[in-house]
């Protein structure tokens, strides 16, 4: 018997009462008490107007399995995370859909190191699930959940390890958000001088969507020039990705942030790994392997980075959606962090932004998406695991961890399954436009002819 996957690459997501339902949060809490055998859980919860309903359904899953439930109510996913590691409970479980549009809700599980479930973790709640293997307490050993209000440590934590020197001034864009409360106030106890917009609680996201990007973070980009700031922060739904907008009013680029803020660790710890996933920018390696870094790939996925941060002892890791993680601290991605560590970079370099990121390479980067149908893909892909390989020379490396990367002399081409969709995506980044055009043509002309011969 073939078991339905519940997880995908951030925890468990979906459109409410179509994908994710009252009955499965609450069979997801039923199985969650019963694998950690009645286990202290931290229960937090985003803006989206269904949050409530689902932390109610998973608090009562929970409960029936015996397990004690602190509700933190409203809070953003590293808070959520750091705090479940803090107040040392066995499990946090945060309600979230992250930057997904305001229709879907999600569930995330943390361990008590502050690490999202990892998939073995994940194959066991939903082989609890799968199977209905739920252990259910007896009535007199039900407990009350309670509230607890100790967001308060988060903030604490950051200011006793990060001292900013400057009164940067700084606007925050929460987007109706997790992070509407707690951002402003950190800011504001490290001595900033803050501007707040979109920053009431609104599960509708009115001011923008839960995601920021491009076209989203235009009214933005017209507030920092307007009111001559340093920068501005945009964080999506739930806290866990942020992203910067210059002292010029330019949404500082993804790839090239990252690579100039691990460029800055491994400049300061001498040398170390760093972890990111094989759809990142190859100017990371570029930048930090003269300065004796050493760059460690993975599958797409917060989980996947956090657990070869953790593996690997590395310094730290991200993905270029903004999703970075501090391990000082704890293993979930923390924009909020991450926008204050930037911050005390700019200042040990003496930059602003525009110029802290203006150094790093900017290379040609091609992605297109090809029609395979879900039945195809894995035979699609092993096929390509063979035969991509014999279309380039000068093959550096091969990685096959999350289809198949492949890098080359002077660039590298992805080919990796979608998760949810039909489709086979290739991206393609390279030194010149000509040389990815030529390594994308190469590609595209193999995929094609391996979903034909698969789907004939």
């Amino acid at each position: 018997m073939v078991e339905h996957r519940l997880f995908g690459t951030s925890g468990i997501r979906g459109v409410l009462n179509v994908d994710l339902t009252p009955k499965l949060a609450l069979d997801v809490g039923l199985a969650l008490a019963s694998y950690t055998n009645a286990g202290e859980v931290v229960l937090g919860r985003d803006t989206r107007v269904s949050s409530p309903l689902l932390e109610h359904s998973v608090t009562s899953g929970l409960l029936a399995g015996g397990s004690e439930v602190q509700r933190l109510g409203l809070t953003p996913t590293p808070v959520l995370a750091f705090l479940t590691r803090e107040l040392k409970a066995n499990t946090g479980v945060m309600i979230t859909a992250s930057h997904n549009p305001p229709e879907y809700n999600g569930i995330k599980i943390f361990n008590s190191d502050s690490m999202a479930y990892n998939e073995e973790e994940q194959k066991e709640i939903e082989k609890i699930i799968n199977q209905k293997i739920f252990k259910r307490a007896r009535w007199r050993d039900i407990k009350t959940p309670i509230s607890l209000d100790e967001t308060h440590r988060y903030p604490e934590a950051i200011k006793k390890a990060v001292a900013l020197e400057r009164r940067w001034r700084v606007v925050l864009d929460p987007g109706c958000g997790a992070t509407c409360h707690v951002a402003p106030a950190l800011f504001r106890m490290l001595g900033c001088k803050v501007t707040v917009i979109n920053g009431q609680p609104d599960g509708f996201f009115p001011g923008r969507g839960p995601a920021p990007d491009l076209e989203t973070l235009r009214p933005l980009c017209e507030i920092v020039n307007h009111l001559h700031v340093d920068v501005a922060i945009a964080y999506d739904g739930d806290g866990d990705r942020m992203v910067v907008i210059d002292e010029n009013g330019v949404i500082a680029p993804l790839d090239q942030t990252l690579a100039a803020y691990t460029r800055y660790l491994i400049g300061k710890h001498k040398r170390g790994v760093v972890v990111t996933t094989v759809e990142a920018s190859m100017c990371i390696e570029k930048i930090i392997e003269p300065l004796h870094g050493r760059v460690v790939r993975t599958r797409v996925g917060d989980v996947e980075v956090a657990t070869a941060v953790k593996r690997q002892k590395a310094v730290f890791g991200g993905e270029p959606c903004g999703a970075w993680i501090h391990p000082q601290l704890h293993y979930c991605p923390d924009g909020i962090l991450s926008s204050v560590l930037l911050l005390k970079a700019l200042e040990d370099e003496d930059k602003n932004l525009s110029s802290f990121v203006s150094d790093v390479p900017r290379y040609p980067i091609l992605r297109q998406k090809l029609l395979c149908p879900h039945e195809a893909k894995s035979v699609v892909m092993e096929n390509l695991q063979e035969t991509l390989p014999s279309l380039y020379s000068e093959i550096k490396e091969k990685l096959d961890i999350d289809g198949v990367r492949l890098t080359l002399k002077n660039g590298w081409i992805l080919v990796r399954p979608s998760g949810t969709e039909p489709l086979i995506r290739v991206t393609v980044e390279a030194e010149s436009h000509q040389e990815a055009e030529n390594i994308m043509e190469k590609g595209i002309k193999q995929v094609k002819k391996s979903v034909e011969e698969t789907t004939k």
